[in-house]
């Protein structure tokens, strides 16, 4: 749960106590530290902060609205199940926007071919160490670093915003055996058809590496169905 800590460390950036609250509420569903079903009291968060309880009831309204956290007047707040289809619907969103963001990429420089290698190589180092939260942030700064690559980086928040369902979904799959070392396996694809000048390689890649991250998230509805809506 969230400490003053945390408000004081986001509010020397000049952040309100309700983005805070927010982001880093977020953060904790996304992230699965707190998991569907998990009971979220006003008083507690607002206590444990040190703030207010309009800031925390304002970013719960927010987190609602977003479909992470399902409010039900008398009985409580709830971090809502994963709604399966905002999941098909991000992994929509990413195959659309980033394979186009690819298709009209130029020869990639040598500064973004050795950016995107450094990343797989850490991912490496991930994998190796077993670290799944690295993993993670790792997998997003490669797809970011996709886009700028492509000239679009101003689509990645876009994109960051409409997969949260997806981030949690994918919190899961991680862990299962050899999936991290799969996806490495997907991005360096992606990277060696760029490297090779070879766009549309790196298109057909790419889609194929945003389709088998459904399928795992499929997967893991199956064996997890209360977590899921």
């Amino acid at each position: 749960m969230l400490t003053s800590t945390d408000l004081r460390a986001e509010r020397l950036r000049g952040k309100s106590a309700r983005r805070i609250v927010h982001e880093l509420l977020r953060a904790q569903i996304v992230g699965m530290e707190l998991p569907p079903g998990t009971a979220l009291s006003e008083a507690e968060i607002a206590k444990s902060v040190g703030v207010s309880r309009t800031p925390v009831r304002e970013s719960l309204l927010l987190l609602a609205e977003e479909g992470l956290v399902d409010i039900y007047p008398q009985r409580g707040t709830f971090v809502a199940p994963i709604q399966f289809a905002d999941v098909v619907g991000a992994q929509f969103i990413r195959e659309a926007l980033e394979c186009t963001s690819l298709e009209q990429t130029d020869p990639l420089s040598q500064a973004d071919l050795t950016d995107l290698r450094r990343l797989i190589d850490q991912q490496h180092t991930a994998d190796a160490t077993n670290d799944t939260e690295a993993f993670f942030r790792l997998d997003e700064a490669f797809h970011a670093r996709l886009l700028e690559a492509g000239k679009h980086p101003a689509v990645w928040p876009i994109v960051a915003q409409a997969k949260s369902q997806m981030d949690r979904a994918r919190r899961l799959s991680l862990p299962a055996g050899g999936k991290m070392s799969d996806l490495i396996a997907q991005h360096s694809a992606v990277v060696d058809a760029l490297e090779e000048r070879n766009v549309g390689g790196a298109v057909q890649a790419l889609r194929h590496h945003l389709r088998v991250v459904l399928a795992d998230i499929a997967q893991m509805r199956t064996e997890n169905p209360g977590l899921f809506e």
